[in-house]
């Protein structure tokens, strides 16, 4: 607890931090009942780029369920939109506010704002707070023995599970909250804009409940029906054996330290084996290395860590990107993949191995083309995770899987759907047998006849064969190999 008198107001500037519970900035501000002022702020002129379509999608009704939290506990939540140091002033103003209070996050610009923002409002006489929150880890907290920051996962991984009895508890609820003002201009989101004109976001209404009680409840499905089958099944797209927590950590509407001890709790009380529990809990300390790696590259979103893919020979082929991103590669397993993207906003993990593989290294288009795409069409696209899953695709990252592992689209398919997931997405060809479900093209034209299918017209054929594809990509490898 922050060892402090404020009498005054606090503003708590939330982000992508949008809960009640296990908030710093909010548990230490409403402490002692001092008067608070959580505000939101749109500045789309300060970030590096936008919030995707889908990202908008979601924050907007994540944005409606915090003011919702905030009005049972008659607390204002105001949103503006503009620049964030003018709008904290005039708020502070409002309200004669005696301090700011925060929780970080690891994009460059955002540093370099924040930090830019507490020197003012320090020099001013508040008291500015900023807290972790995001992570379990603050990125410059492990390093390697040397005293350098980590490349590789592994040992990455093994340093933080060697620290992991540091992580501290989750922080409950502010036990009562009282509001600083009842009189302000709450704001509208809508105002923002951020739902689609064309309302192609109605399926993805089903798919998803956007709300912090909800991500409660998604974990504990998933401890309940997903973990003790975790290594295994979280390969097979057809079963419901992942968290899908991803779009509530990318949100704050759950802490990573919540699911921590959660699941850890889950797994000593209900004889899972470690095995298990820990597959998952890696996948935790995969989304913590990528905030890493995000902080000691700020730029990797466009530029690849490993320099030499700087002069790697992508082709821009607009026929075969815009085939790709449609679902209309030929390849059923990786069309079934985008099609899920685009109806639900969201894709299953392996999936996006398999499509970013194939339009990485198939297709030989730029991994940042891939990654521009799915930052505008996924939920929980973030600058970390997103950007350094395509460069692992891409064969360039820090920890990347090397350039010449291409994913066969088809022997993947056979290996973890159990063909479920192809008939769901790719409807027009969901009659044929097992046999022929990832590759069509091997089924002949009596029998494409017999199930309705003419390769080319109801189903596309393949961009290109796997064997070209492979032997085309492994060319233009060699091309930078040292």
């Amino acid at each position: 607890m922050i060892d402090m008198e404020q009498e005054k107001p606090i503003i708590v500037w939330l982000r992508h931090d949008l809960r009640l519970a296990d908030n710093p900035a909010l548990y230490h501000a409403a402490y002692n009942k001092t008067p608070i002022l959580p505000v939101f702020i749109y500045d789309p002129d300060a970030m590096d780029r936008d919030y995707g379509a889908a990202q908008k999608w979601w924050l907007h009704h994540a944005l409606i369920s915090l003011r919702d939290d905030f009005k049972k506990n008659d607390v204002d939540f105001i949103v503006r939109k503009g620049d964030s140091k003018t709008i904290l002033d005039e708020l502070i103003k409002e309200i004669d506010a005696g301090g700011v209070y925060w929780n970080r996050f690891y994009e460059k610009w955002q540093i370099d704002r924040d930090t830019d923002i507490k020197k003012d409002l320090h020099n001013r006489g508040l008291d500015v707070h900023s807290f972790q929150a995001h992570v379990l880890f603050e990125p410059w907290k492990i390093e390697s023995g040397s005293g350098h920051h980590y490349k590789v996962f592994t040992p990455y991984y093994k340093n933080c599970m060697e620290k992991a009895d540091k992580i501290d508890d989750p922080l409950p609820e502010p036990n009562s909250m009282v509001s600083a003002s009842h009189s302000l201009n709450i704001g509208n989101i809508n105002d923002f804009a951020f739902l689609p004109e064309i309302r192609w976001d109605k399926k993805m209404q089903d798919d998803w409940e956007i709300t912090e009680n909800a991500a409660h409840k998604q974990l504990s499905h998933f401890l309940k029906n997903g973990l003790e089958n975790y290594e295994t099944g979280r390969d097979c797209p057809s079963i419901d054996a992942t968290s899908r927590m991803s779009p509530y950590l990318r949100w704050g509407m759950i802490s990573p330290r919540t699911i921590w001890y959660e699941t850890k709790s889950y797994i000593g009380s209900h004889n899972v084996s470690n095995k298990q529990g820990e597959s998952y809990l890696r996948e935790l300390f995969w989304r913590e290395f990528t905030h890493h790696l995000l902080y000691y590259y700020p730029d990797m979103k466009s530029k690849p860590i490993q320099e030499k893919f700087e002069d790697f020979p992508w082709k821009r082929y607009k026929t075969y990107r815009e085939a790709w991103q449609k679902g209309e590669t030929g390849y059923p397993l990786v069309d079934a993949g985008m099609r899920q993207l685009w109806q639900t906003g969201w894709m299953h993990n392996r999936v996006r191995m398999i499509v970013g593989s194939l339009f990485v290294k198939h297709l030989l288009q730029p991994w940042q083309d891939g990654e521009a795409w799915f930052w505008d069409c996924l939920v929980d696209a973030d600058p970390a995770n997103n950007t350094a899953g395509w460069q692992w695709i891409g064969g360039c990252g820090a920890d990347a899987a090397p350039y010449f592992r291409i994913f066969n689209p088809i022997t993947q398919g056979e290996k973890f759907d159990s063909y479920d997931y192809v008939r769901k997405f790719v409807p027009e060809i969901a009659d044929l047998p097992d046999k022929y479900l990832f590759s069509p093209w091997e089924a002949g034209k009596d029998i494409l006849q017999e199930y309705g299918i003419k390769l080319g017209e109801t189903y596309p054929e393949p961009l290109v064969t796997h064997k070209e594809g492979r032997e085309r990509a492994l060319d233009a490898f060699k091309k930078i190999k040292k």
